[in-house]
């Protein structure tokens, strides 16, 4: 689905972000990104959607390769990846509805977007997102009168309506509280499932991680230390990725986490 060639990042600084990073990832498969401040995650997120743009190397989503692609080849490439950020990226002063229909910009085109004439497709889909994260009753709300994570979710719902074949997620949870961001978590990985996608999570909180999903890539100064299940990341693979800390109450919370989820 996603493959990662000898990709490279060097800023002009001559701070080199990624270090020639070989990834592949299966359709279906949610892998979560970590590792410490400054080691290379947002870059190599922003790299693969051309947000950065790569020093070499190659991206290839299913038999496309993007790094060479022109802006009108690009821009339809973009509709094939949805991304969801770490601080919503939504229109405040627009609707619910409006700021999810604004994820179908790159089909209906600018103008048919601006005066607000998506097809009906469009908006019975778009109430089917709403409907599934739980926001259909707060489709004529304006964007700013939402929680974190009702933001959160309707921009999970905008990424949704472009029909990607992966998600790209930039730290969806580290703006929200524990309870919210286990609800965030697991919703973007059913969410997955049901629709079979592939799914990059950049996440600082690594006993979230191990709680929901399947693989783990663990980075540091932009080169890969872990590839592996979540149940790999033992105390010493931790210090690999981040240092010396008391990783044992990391993994111990991890498992508490589990105890919580039950609960709830």
């Amino acid at each position: 689905m996603l493959k990662l060639k000898k990709l490279v990042k060097t800023y002009r600084t001559g701070d080199q972000a990624l270090k020639a990073i070989d990834l592949e990832i299966p359709a279906g498969q949610v892998l979560a990104l970590i590792g410490p401040s400054g080691a290379g995650k947002s870059t190599m997120i922003r790299c693969i959607n051309r947000l950065v743009e790569p020093t070499s190397g190659e991206v290839w989503l299913a038999e496309r390769e993007l790094t060479h692609l022109g802006s009108g080849a690009l821009r339809r490439a973009r509709r094939e990846m949805g991304m969801i950020f770490q601080e919503y990226a939504l229109v405040e002063r627009l609707s619910v509805m409006e700021n999810v229909l604004s994820g179908r910009l790159g089909y209906v085109g600018f103008w048919r977007s601006f005066l607000r004439r998506y097809p009906q497709s469009d908006v019975d889909e778009a109430f089917r997102l709403l409907d599934r994260v739980g926001l259909v009753h707060m489709a004529d709300k304006r964007a700013d009168e939402l929680s974190g994570g009702q933001r959160q979710r309707v921009g999970i719902c905008r990424a949704l309506i472009q029909n990607p074949k992966i998600l790209l997620v930039d730290e969806p949870t580290a703006s929200l509280d524990p309870k919210t961001s286990r609800q965030i978590m697991r919703l973007i990985c059913e969410l997955c499932a049901e629709r079979g996608l592939a799914a990059i999570i950049n996440i600082h909180d690594v006993a979230l991680a191990q709680r929901f999903v399947q693989r783990v890539v663990g980075l540091r100064a932009g080169a890969i230390e872990f590839d592996g299940p979540p149940e790999g990341l033992t105390p010493d693979v931790l210090t690999t990725i981040y240092g010396e800390e008391d990783w044992e109450a990391t993994i111990e919370k991890a498992e508490d986490e589990d105890e919580i989820e039950a609960a709830e």
